[in-house]
């Protein structure tokens, strides 16, 4: 009994009335095991629906082994991510823990620093997918292409992907310090020299944004350069790797294939 009382409460008859008088007020613990009581339920309920959820939430897939496997996974996470319908994969304690001690990624992606363009969100991927290498404008030295082919030449990792952007400072601060003949102060006048080709590119082929032309310049001549890489081109030339130059849109969430798409 509630409150340790050897009595119920429960309404009694007068033996001189015909209705039933108003029961004795519950005991205050009372009140209070039955508000317990209620909580644990509720909680009970929301472990149960938390348990259902994870049930029923997609398991990770194979890990694509192929250049066109790698690619088409990539497309299909960038797809989510423009309609909105995220899976967020990879992204759990069981993921973490899995992934702790080895890790074999599906795909290398060298894109620009720019806050906006993280590649794991925008091709809604997670812990132990990609290799993500980051500079200013996609800018190439001999430790950032040492870093492109770790993956390949160390995981088997079937693609690389170099991924410009929609309005990407860099590339537009390095056209201007170009055009304008006006160095970038400190080490930022390396962007610019590494973006140099680009920018040749870009003024000989003109368009209405110059700054756009760049950037997909950019891409294409860094592809281009790590696709003939000398242990790189190897892998490529047997199929093993595809070396794939992408644009992002800020606009869209799209990412549209430039060069170098696997068959």
């Amino acid at each position: 009994m509630a409150g340790g009382s050897r009595h119920a409460y429960i309404p009694f008859m007068d033996e001189h009335a015909a209705a039933p008088l108003p029961a004795e007020r519950p005991h205050r613990r009372a009140l209070l095991a039955g508000a317990l009581a209620g909580t644990t339920a509720a909680l009970a309920g929301c472990s149960a629906t938390s348990v259902a959820a994870r049930a029923s939430s997609p398991s990770p897939t194979a890990r694509p082994t192929t250049p066109a496997g790698a690619l088409a996974r990539l497309l299909a996470g960038n797809e989510r991510w423009v309609g909105g319908d995220l899976r967020h994969p990879d992204r759990d304690p069981d993921r973490r823990q899995l992934v702790a001690q080895t890790q074999e990624p599906f795909a290398s992606v060298l894109s620009c620093i720019d806050s906006r363009v993280p590649p794991e969100i925008l091709f809604d991927t997670g812990l132990g997918d990609l290799y993500v290498l980051r500079t200013g404008g996609e800018a190439v030295g001999p430790v950032v292409t040492a870093s492109a082919e770790y993956g390949p030449v160390t995981s088997g990792t079937p693609l690389l992907v170099v991924l410009g952007h929609q309005r990407c400072g860099a590339v537009k601060a390095a056209y201007e310090s170009l055009r304008d003949g006006k160095p970038l102060p400190g080490n930022l006048q390396a962007i610019v020299d590494a973006l140099r080709p680009a920018y040749r590119q870009a003024v000989r082929e003109g368009g209405a944004d110059p700054v756009d032309t760049m950037t997909r310049a950019q891409v294409t001549l860094t592809a281009t350069d790590l696709r003939s890489n000398r242990d790189l081109a190897p892998l490529v030339a047997r199929n093993a790797l595809a070396v794939v130059g992408a644009y992002y849109s800020l606009d869209s969430g799209k990412v549209e294939v430039l060069t170098g798409a696997p068959s």
